[in-house]
């Protein structure tokens, strides 16, 4: 296949998707480039190497899957689940949460929710809500793109900085600078981080623990990627060291966020839970017990209140599921970080070919001066360019992954996704990758206002 692609087919098919300039095809969201990727392969017959879309390349865990079968013989679809979860999924889910992280978290403290995605949105809407001055979400960056957007669509107002320039002993004093301002209502990270895969440390755990409870702020630690730091080859164990690092060691003021669609590789199910620390859980606060007309308590309204507003519960069948992978977990019998193992496998292949084909990795070092591990994200960058730049310029080449610039980046470059390549795919990926460089090496395209220009003639 001649690269790069014809420039008439891939314009008008972004165009198709409202994605008229330069500016408009760097923006677009995760799920908007996987449209347009899809379209053009099918109008091409090129395959894309795509890594925007953060989906699971490993089978879904046959255990959940046999689970939910003998739930759904056992008539379960014919009934509303309850909202706090089925008895199997709070017991589960809270020795999951001790025999991965090591924290206490009761049963009753265990909801399932409908993904991570649906957990967030819920939690975000909440802490906005618990003290009237206290309005504002601030985001650790880079971060989960959709996230802000959720914000975006609550309505609430969102600080952030970048991380990756304040880690160790700087971190204190640029997160206090913005907990200062008394709005701060929630801090919302991922560990590792989607998507620099860097991971934090127990020392800055520990800074974001302490100051949430000096400043009153709610700490929303997402978990999606749990005990994926490959670079610790002890990782998995039930029950032993090391656990998963946590800032719920360091503050009552925390939930996790837990999901099953990476660890369990059990995306398309939506199958997640939130464990809310139990002191949290059991605050009083007075703008809920007025707007929800209960008494105000912290668990009971986000469980009949936000969560019950979105939805009448986790799909029945998929809590069997997901108490059943739970379950096999913390006994041993289903080994989810040995399996996960894979994708680091597959990034490093991916920065290696990237690497000798004149590209580098953006953000690479972590705080304690480690490279960055391999794992289900990394971010990479080409010469100075911009991000957008190179989703424009990359598309034609038959790769796809999203801008940093998205994600709350101060540095350009992209994100990419280890999960679903192929082992056929890493030759592809070197041709065009090696074409790429060979077309852009000592070539600096001309960018117009309303063009994807990578196709002109030179």
């Amino acid at each position: 296949m001649h690269f790069p692609l014809d420039k008439h087919i891939v314009d008008s098919i972004c165009r198709q998707f409202g994605l008229r300039n330069f500016d408009e095809l760097g923006n677009a969201s995760i799920r908007q480039l996987a449209g347009v990727v899809r379209n053009i392969e099918q109008a091409t017959g090129v395959e894309y190497v795509n890594m925007a879309l953060g989906e699971p390349g490993l089978p879904a865990s046959k255990i959940g899957i046999e689970a939910e079968h003998q739930a759904l013989l056992n008539g379960c679809a014919a009934h509303y689940p309850n909202i706090l979860g089925i008895p199997e999924v709070k017991k589960w889910g809270s020795e999951f949460v001790r025999a991965f992280i090591n924290l206490p978290r009761p049963p009753e403290c265990i909801l399932p929710t409908v993904g991570s995605m649906q957990a967030a949105f819920a939690l975000n809407s909440m802490v906005i809500q618990l003290q009237p001055e206290k309005d504002t979400i601030l985001f650790l960056d880079p971060c989960f793109p959709v996230q802000k957007m959720q914000c975006a669509v609550i309505g609430s107002r969102i600080d952030a900085f970048d991380i990756a320039d304040f880690r160790g002993e700087k971190l204190h004093d640029e997160l206090e600078r913005h907990l200062q301002s008394g709005r701060i209502a929630g801090i919302l990270f991922s560990n590792p981080n989607n998507p620099t895969w860097a991971c934090l440390t127990d020392d800055e755990l520990k800074t974001i623990g302490e100051l949430a409870t000096q400043y009153d702020a709610i700490v929303l630690e997402d978990l999606a990627y749990l005990n994926m730091d490959f670079r610790d080859p002890d990782r998995g164990h039930p029950y032993s060291e090391p656990y998963q690092p946590s800032v719920g060691h360091y503050t009552h003021n925390c939930v996790q966020l837990i999901s099953c669609s990476k660890i369990f590789s059990y995306a398309g199910q939506r199958a997640a839970f939130v464990a809310i620390d139990p002191v949290l859980a059991k605050r009083v606060y007075p703008a809920l017990s007025e707007r929800l007309h209960n008494n105000g308590e912290l668990l009971h309204s986000f469980s009949y209140g936000f969560l019950y507003a979105l939805s009448s519960g986790v799909c029945h069948s998929v809590q069997y599921g997901m108490a059943a992978m739970l379950q096999a977990a913390c006994e041993g019998k289903l080994r989810f970080v040995d399996n996960t193992r894979e994708y680091a496998n597959r990034a490093h292949k991916i920065k290696e070919i990237m690497l000798r084909n004149g590209f580098h990795i953006v953000y690479d070092q972590d705080a304690d001066g480690r490279e960055v591990g391999d794992g289900f994200f990394f971010t990479f960058g080409y010469k100075d360019w911009s991000g957008k730049k190179l989703v424009n310029k990359l598309i034609y080449y038959g790769v796809s992954a999203i801008s940093l610039e998205s994600t709350g980046a101060k540095r350009e470059g992209m994100r990419g996704c280890a999960s679903t390549i192929r082992e056929d795919q890493y030759a592809l990926l070197e041709e065009r990758l090696r074409k790429f460089n060979e077309d852009f090496s000592q070539y600096d395209p001309y960018e117009p206002k309303d063009a994807y220009e990578v196709c002109e003639s030179r």
